[in-house]
């Protein structure tokens, strides 16, 4: 009858572990994630927990949460990209904000954006008039990809004249304006696609920069191609932007990539064949 006892001992001490070790290659980071009752706790729990590989305990006083993650299956990044898609701004990403306008009432956390307007309307009038000075000289319908872009056509040109060092140097400019985006300046549906492809193109962008080896870059600017032009669609460009494709790169299975003028002028093979493609899209 003893051994009967401490038998189940055992299992239950190995039960309790094992439920408390769900989570491997455990690693835990406190972030800012904004909130403001209950039920937001339960939605910015609910974004945060996916089984065996991350959950999150968010404080609705202090408006932190304490997020833990298996480190070989995900991130913090990607944790808090879904809070963010959930609704919820937080150190790293800002909500949507049709992901926003989605939450209950109760819900409805004061932004950072909508403190500013408020402060605004606070200032006296000689202050004013100076912003709306100042904001003519910024165009009201200005492109905030559009760093991104023209970075982008610099790297294509010198993979046209099949110029390692100076792609190299190019996508080294390209890494700086993706990261210098600023989130919220984008449009919802721009918002939602550049938070999928932001990482994708940070990481094809760097890989031609570390690299003068051509054949190499031109690997990279395939996938970096793919991603451009899911956000370009996206962004209804304030010039034309032609979506071209060769169907002789990649040993035969085709890439694209967009180019800001209609003639072919191939990055995938240069002066060998520079003329091989044609456009299949104009994005306007």
């Amino acid at each position: 009858m003893k051994s009967i006892k401490i038998l189940m001992a055992v299992v239950l001490l190995l039960s309790a572990l094992l439920s408390k070790a769900e989570i491997k290659n455990v690693s835990t980071e406190n972030v800012k994630i904004s909130g403001s009752c209950a039920l937001c706790k339960e939605g910015i729990e609910t974004a945060a927990f996916d089984k065996n590989i991350s959950k999150a305990s968010w404080d609705r006083d202090t408006k932190m949460a304490l997020v833990t993650y298996d480190n070989k299956k995900t991130s913090i990044d990607a944790v808090l990209k879904k809070v963010a898609l959930a609704g919820y701004d937080n150190d790293s990403y800002l909500a949507p904000d049709d992901a926003y306008a989605k939450l209950a009432d109760c819900c409805k956390y004061d932004r950072a954006v909508k403190k500013e307007v408020m402060a605004e309307k606070k200032m006296p009038e000689h202050q004013h008039e100076a912003m709306a000075s100042a904001e003519k000289t910024t165009p009201a319908d200005a492109d905030p990809l559009k760093p991104v872009l023209d970075a982008y056509y610099a790297v294509k040109d010198a993979l046209v004249s099949s110029d390692g060092n100076t792609a190299s140097a190019k996508a080294t400019s390209l890494v700086k304006a993706i990261k210098a985006v600023k989130m919220d300046q984008l449009a919802s549906e721009q918002h939602m696609v550049w938070m999928k492809v932001m990482k994708d193109l940070d990481f094809d962008a760097d890989h031609i920069a570390e690299t003068k080896e051509v054949s190499h870059q031109r690997d990279h600017f395939s996938s970096l191609s793919d991603n451009m032009y899911k956000l370009i669609k996206s962004a209804k460009p304030s010039e034309p932007v032609y979506y071209q494709h060769c169907p002789m790169a990649k040993e035969g299975k085709g890439a694209n990539w967009l180019s800001q003028i209609p003639a072919i002028k191939n990055p995938y093979y240069g002066a060998q064949m520079l003329n091989c493609g044609k456009t299949t899209e104009t994005i306007k």
